[in-house]
């Protein structure tokens, strides 16, 4: 065997190693693209610190006010910050801004979700184009004039409803009612569902419109009725992105203030009955004795912020990880 050709041969040129081949691809990065990158990577990193500030500032102040508080902050149903000493605490606020926002997302939801369907599967464009607008002017109505609609509108007209409750589902003791203005927990939750209604329709509605079109002319060609293409085409594939608009919605709706305080007849006790006036929530206690507290009761009211705050980002969290079980049903993966 002649091994002359492969003694004379070159040596192999050595490859170069990954982080060389990086470090080639950054030096042959245009201006503009550096550029953006570094905007970019600022925008996320002023958004963490901006986000750590408020975390940080909430929690010194929260600490000031809990360390003279003699009464257990979590579970006291009282809130006197001028007296001496302090007792204050958030049981009845958590209550109330919890079963509120329930309450209106139980509403919201369904309608929002079968608006958006009929937006984009029944409604003619002639149609379907005037309402999609109303519903946006709807979205960008400001909070207090949903709250002097409730007061003025709504809470004089919510007796035959309360009536009709207390006639029939009473015997719960959820829907039982005495009488008076109906100031409730259920007035405040009818009021929250129509003021997050536009965010989720208009959200759910364009999710929607990103079905594939051959998944659902697939469906058709198989036989399958208009409902049942929604059902196996349509609402899998908008799935993420409902329960994203819905924690929007959520968002908006336990973060409320103007139209809860101008709606609520605030008391610091927890109601049996959706009916019963009375009750309270973070933001509406927030408003309604910010202006007249002193730098303690400011402090204590900054706590309860602090406890707000908390259960955003917990109620964001648990969506995320709601998505991220379902990625199968995600647009991109579609």
């Amino acid at each position: 065997m002649d091994t002359t050709h492969i003694a004379d041969a070159p040596p192999p040129t050595p490859q170069p190693s990954v982080t060389e081949q990086k470090r080639a691809a950054r030096g042959a990065t245009r201006p503009g693209d550096r550029i953006f990158l570094g905007l970019s990577r600022g925008s996320g990193i002023l958004l963490l610190v901006i986000m750590a500030a408020i975390a940080g500032f909430l929690t010194y102040r929260a600490v000031l006010a809990i360390s003279k508080d003699e009464g257990n902050f979590l579970t006291t149903f009282e809130w006197n910050t001028g007296v001496n000493p302090p007792v204050f605490g958030i049981a009845v606020l958590a209550y109330g801004t919890i079963v509120s926002s329930i309450i209106a997302m139980v509403i919201a939801v369904p309608i929002a979700v079968a608006i958006a369907l009929f937006l984009t599967h029944y409604a003619p464009r002639r149609l379907s184009g005037p309402i999609a607008y109303v519903i946006d002017l709807l979205a960008a109505v400001p909070s207090i004039v949903y709250g002097l609609w409730g007061a003025l509108i709504l809470v004089p007209h919510l007796g035959g409803l309360f009536g009709w409750l207390d006639d029939y589902l009473g015997w719960t003791g959820i829907f039982e009612w005495q009488g008076g203005a109906a100031r409730s927990m259920l007035t405040v939750g009818i009021l929250l569902a129509i003021m997050i209604l536009p965010i989720i329709t208009n959200v759910s509605r364009e999710v929607f419109r990103q079905v594939p079109q051959t998944h659902e002319e697939a469906a058709l060609a198989l036989g399958a009725t208009r409902w049942e293409v929604i059902r196996m085409s349509v609402l899998p594939f908008g799935r993420s992105g409902v329960i994203s608009a819905s924690m929007l919605g959520l968002g908006r709706a336990l973060g409320e203030t103007m139209a809860v305080a101008t709606v609520l007849s605030p008391d610091f006790l927890i109601h049996a009955s959706l009916l019963d006036p009375g009750g309270g929530t973070f933001a509406q206690n927030i408003a309604s004795k910010f202006s007249e507290a002193t730098e303690f009761g400011r402090d204590a009211l900054i706590a309860s912020g602090l406890v707000l705050f908390v259960i955003t980002l917990l109620v964001n969290g648990a969506a995320r990880a709601i998505i991220a079980r379902r990625k199968e049903y995600s647009g991109a993966n579609a």
